[in-house]
């Protein structure tokens, strides 16, 4: 299957790792509120909250929290598109029920791909412009979401 998104170098960021997991059991720690919250953000913050009405349209909230204890994002998304197994794609740019947001910084896509005993993990974040983008680049997203696609990878190890 072929699918028409292409990210532009530009506007988006893009980070591909081999992960040394089905993507099914990958799947399984996206989609669902007590795994997501063991692996989503870098360590040691925390996800202290997570809600997920797993259908397009529906919502995807993240509570995290700082080493220090204070809540630094209360984020909610809706689900765009899922795909089971295999691609997952939400947005801060809509709130549930496709409602528009008053605050938008990216929208995700994430695809899971079978490469031998393992899964071929890509996540994309989909910026508005060039600014944000940069921006998100300089806050270290690919320290973060490359620490996060490690815990993730550690993490189904133990479900």
């Amino acid at each position: 299957m072929s699918y028409p998104f292409k990210p532009n170098p530009k506007l988006d960021l893009t980070l591909e790792r081999f992960l040394d997991a089905p993507r099914e059991l990958l799947w399984r720690a996206w989609t669902t509120p007590e795994h997501v919250k063991q692996w989503f953000t870098p360590k040691p913050w925390v996800i202290t909250d997570c809600e997920i009405d797993f259908r397009p349209g529906g919502l995807f909230r993240t509570r995290i929290q700082s080493p220090d204890c204070k809540e630094v994002s209360d984020r909610h998304c809706c689900y765009l598109e899922i795909v089971p197994n295999e691609r997952l794609v939400w947005t801060d740019a809509l709130l549930p029920g496709y409602r528009p947001s008053g605050k938008p910084f990216i929208t995700a896509v994430i695809t899971l791909t079978p490469e031998g005993k393992g899964t071929r993990y890509t996540a994309t974040a989909i910026h508005r412009d060039e600014a944000t983008r940069n921006s998100h680049e300089e806050m270290g997203f690919f320290d973060g979401w490359g620490a996060v696609a490690d815990q993730l990878a550690q993490y189904v190890k133990t479900i």
